[in-house]
């Protein structure tokens, strides 16, 4: 259940049995103030965010978030359709913009290098670009031990190949899962944990909600990908991490599983991939 809070925000009426979190997230992009929306997703039951950096400059506003909120931890790197901009066509930029996403990577309150990935549906950046930016990410996330949170939009094949050839890190998320129930199973053969974020719910998304339901209940997270892909109800709305609760329900619904399980789980899985909070 939900209802519209004094701004028109979604409320969330009907918290989650218990306490899960928001795997992905944009904090920097929404238009509410960061304590606001920390206490509107713990009143729905999500109890903690990972803030998502997509460029240095919201990389660096996200590792200060987390250093300022124990609620809050980052993901810094440069998002892959923001890789020819980050580059300037100079080498020495490059590599002094992802030396700071690596010292970035080391800070504590920073658990992960994302979203870095390839991007085949617009053309932002060369693919050849992206690639070897992804593989740069790669190489700080081995370095720094921290999960490597992949963005895959219509590069399936090349994601997989280059993880393959680079030799994946330990942990590796999915972030915002777009595969089919194929391309789930290969990534739970390879221990790849899939993050399901608000399209599940959507009602044209039946590969989706195909490979949630054969995905391994250890191997899933969920996410809001906010002020994006705000879940049903609330569809065309700003999203916000409280609404992660609506995806939850929906994921559980999918793989046949208790409300309440399926939270324990997802907290379990997020303990092992970024450690306790």
């Amino acid at each position: 259940m939900a209802s519209r809070g004094s701004r028109g925000d979604p409320v969330v009426t009907d918290p989650l049995p218990r306490p899960a979190f928001d795997g992905h997230t944009h904090l920097d992009i929404m238009d509410r103030p960061v304590p606001e929306v920390l206490a509107a997703a713990s009143a729905a039951g999500i109890a903690r965010v990972i803030t998502v950096g997509t460029d240095l400059e919201s990389s660096r506003w996200s590792a200060a978030r987390a250093a300022e909120y124990d609620e809050v931890y980052a993901a810094v790197a440069v998002h892959p359709n923001d890789t020819e901009k980050a580059a300037g066509g100079d080498a020495s930029r490059t590599a002094a913009v992802l030396g700071e996403i690596e010292a970035l990577a080391r800070l504590p309150e920073v658990k992960a290098v994302g979203e870095t990935g390839l991007d085949y549906y617009w053309d932002d950046a060369a693919p050849d670009l992206q690639q070897e930016w992804f593989r740069a990410h790669i190489g700080i996330a081995k370095r720094t031990g921290k999960v490597l949170m992949i963005h895959d939009r219509e590069a399936h094949e090349d994601v997989l190949r280059i993880l393959a050839e680079e030799g994946a890190p330990d942990r590796v998320v999915f972030h915002c899962f777009s595969g089919d129930a194929e391309m789930a199973k290969r990534c739970a053969d390879a221990g790849y944990v899939m993050s399901f974020a608000g399209n599940l719910t959507f009602a044209k998304a039946q590969n989706l909600r195909a490979a949630a339901a054969v995905a391994p209940a250890d191997l899933v997270l969920v996410e809001t990908d906010a002020p994006f892909l705000t879940p049903v109800p609330w569809r065309g709305k700003p999203n916000s991490p409280a609404l992660a609760a609506y995806t939850a329900r929906g994921l559980a619904e999918v793989k046949h599983l208790d409300l309440a399980e399926l939270c324990d789980q997802i907290t379990a899985t997020g303990e092992r991939l970024y450690g306790p909070w």
